[in-house]
């Protein structure tokens, strides 16, 4: 393979705009090349008036690499923290009344969320023998023999649904939550090894100022004549020698060739794209599948609602039969989101366990929305003072039984040039992403430096 001297990096997303990022700060020249006509990827942010919204990530998890990154990018003075004590309170909807879900085992121990039972099977948990590590093993099934079916009922479901809005049932456990079986592994408990491992401090939740999106936007600045948007990478065709030429619409980029191919499409995109020069990997990868979600942003008079809302949010179970997943509560955690005089709630239709429901038309979801908010946070008012949704057709990949072969197939491709970086590959939160395309970035230009 030809020494790196040129990157081509196909997407705009925070893991492309990462690596490119960290390629160019090394001096290995890039190109990026963006369908859209901005960066981000599923990172956007929206102003409508005096409302703020973001239609992908609403908060951030504030990693030593994440933080590093924004403050390169002086974006320090920007980041938002939550009101104190408000971020660290979540809600489980349970018989149809929201509860504070402890943060910890003992608080769960000490708490009346859970049955005495259930109590038991906790405290049984520290004893009960580590298994064999089993590849299809899902979330649920895991939970269920290490705890019991309350926990994932009540703890485990809705946990899922609101950060991959998947189903326990589905994920695998060894792909969506490795350290969990890493831990029954050492320590023989799950409990026992999250105590020894200082596990159970919450990292700091933050945003930006204006939104997230502000992000990949001083990424995109930073590589001002690197980053092309409105070129979608059409084909890849491979040269005599190794490398690779990409084809765009305008045809501005046939003259190049690349030494490496960076790939940080969704998995369907980057499927279609690889499949002429390597099917079978292209196969595998296009089986990644991603649920439709939609992301309902509602926002009422702070006098119509009864809630407190002093929290980061609730979650429904699947056992509660709710129409919305969720909601965050968007102007508890960053109060400039919407008139001093309202509420903002950001609501989720839709994900892997009910997928249908993300595809509901616009006149049905957002009034069953608005009774489902109505009902559960004794909200008077008859209609919302604002309200809109943003459609993801494909929302976050799943670590389901497709997510090992992919990433098998993955790796194969990266012994040609292709380095698949996708959220699928690296995790799908942005501290995730970040760290992986840091990572790989370190990897290239330090091959391209020996």
């Amino acid at each position: 393979m030809p020494t790196p001297t040129r990157i081509a990096i196909l997407g705009g997303g925070i893991t492309g705009l990462t690596a490119a990022y960290y390629l160019n700060q090394a001096g290995v020249d890039v190109d990026l090349f963006e369908a859209a006509d901005e960066p981000g990827g599923n990172m956007r942010s929206r102003r409508e008036g005096s409302y703020t919204t973001e239609l992908g990530p609403n908060s951030l998890l504030l990693s030593p690499e994440l933080e590093e990154l924004i403050g390169e990018l002086d974006l320090t003075g920007q980041i938002q923290d939550p009101p104190p004590g408000v971020g660290a309170n979540r809600y489980i909807l349970r018989g149809g009344q929201y509860r504070k879900l402890p943060a910890s085992p003992p608080g769960l121990l000490a708490s009346g969320f859970f049955s005495w039972k259930t109590k038991l099977s906790i405290l049984r948990e520290l004893t009960r023998p580590a298994a064999a590590p089993d590849a299809t093993e899902t979330v649920a099934a895991f939970f269920r023999r290490r705890f019991n079916q309350e926990v994932v009922d009540y703890a485990v479901n809705p946990f899922v649904a609101g950060i991959y809005a998947g189903d326990p049932t589905q994920l695998r456990v060894q792909e969506a939550f490795p350290k969990l079986v890493e831990l029954e592994q050492q320590h023989g408990s799950v409990l026992r090894g999250l105590a020894k491992a200082g596990v159970g401090q919450r990292r700091r939740t933050v945003s930006l100022r204006g939104g997230l999106q502000a992000l990949p936007d001083a990424l995109a600045a930073r590589l001002a004549g690197n980053v092309y948007f409105h070129q979608p990478v059409t084909a890849l065709t491979r040269t005599a020698e190794g490398g690779f030429q990409v084809s765009t619409p305008s045809g501005a980029f046939q003259d190049r060739t690349y030494s490496q191919v960076l790939i940080a499409l969704p998995a369907h995109v980057a499927a279609e794209l690889l499949q002429p020069l390597f099917p079978a990997q292209a196969a595998l990868i296009g089986d990644v599948y991603y649920p439709p979600m939609t992301a309902v942003h509602t926002a009422y008079r702070r006098a119509d609602v009864q809630h407190a809302l002093h929290g980061f949010g609730a979650l429904h179970p699947q056992v509660e039969g709710t129409y919305a997943a969720g909601s965050i509560w968007s102007s508890s955690l960053y109060p400039d989101r919407c008139p001093a005089d309202e509420v903002l709630f950001t609501t989720f239709v839709g994900g892997a366990q009910s997928p249908a429901k993300a595809h509901d038309a616009e006149a049905v979801m957002l009034p069953r929305v608005h009774e489902e908010l109505c009902r559960l946070y004794g909200i008077s008012a008859p209609a919302p003072q604002w309200q809109r949704r943003y459609v993801w057709e494909r929302a976050i990949p799943q670590a389901d039984a497709h997510l090992a072969p992919a990433r098998a197939a993955a790796a194969e491709l990266a012994t040609q040039g292709l380095q698949v970086v996708s959220n699928w590959q690296a995790g799908i939160s942005v501290p995730d992403c970040v760290r992986y395309a840091r990572q790989i970035a370190g990897k290239i230009s330090a091959a391209s430096t020996a």
